[in-house]
């Protein structure tokens, strides 16, 4: 592996510690209430693997795992706790990969044939925040135009 053990900690740090440590500041107020929400955000990488940067994908399983504890411990509190998984979406963040060979091969394996855009994560998002999802906890809700399906 080519990552630094300081990349590597830098990157769980931003993207696992950083949800453990918001979550638990959420539930406080969440449990004197006796409801609420908590929605964490993994990716693709949350189920497949990166040789790019090993620890994004580690990081994003990492979250999956916390999701599902969190909403068992949660569950008798009224606490719903999901995640969504989004897959290959047009952001800053990913703005390089379109230069890339594997833009290519991104476009080949999604069969929408195209990248989302970051308003359709809205719909899922508003639907694990409402009511409707009451009965919903532990699960991850994969928004990839298909990309996991191949």
């Amino acid at each position: 592996m080519n990552e630094t053990p300081e990349a590597w900690d830098s990157v769980l740090a931003t993207q696992l510690n950083a949800v453990f440590l918001l979550s638990r500041i959420a539930a406080k107020g969440m449990l004197s209430r006796k409801k609420g929400k908590i929605i964490n955000i993994g990716s693709m990488y949350s189920f497949f693997g990166s040789g790019l940067i090993p620890s994004y994908s580690a990081a994003k399983g990492a979250i999956i795992q916390l999701t599902k504890s969190m909403a068992i411990e949660f569950a008798p509190n009224n606490i719903q706790v999901n995640a969504i998984a989004p897959g290959w979406f047009k952001t800053d963040m990913t703005a390089p990969v379109h230069a890339m060979p594997l833009n290519d091969e991104i476009l080949l394996r999604t069969p929408a044939g195209r990248w989302g855009q970051p308003e359709e994560l809205a719909g899922t998002a508003v639907f694990l925040a409402s009511r409707a999802s009451d009965f919903v906890t532990g699960t991850t809700v994969v928004v990839d135009g298909g990309y996991s399906i191949r």
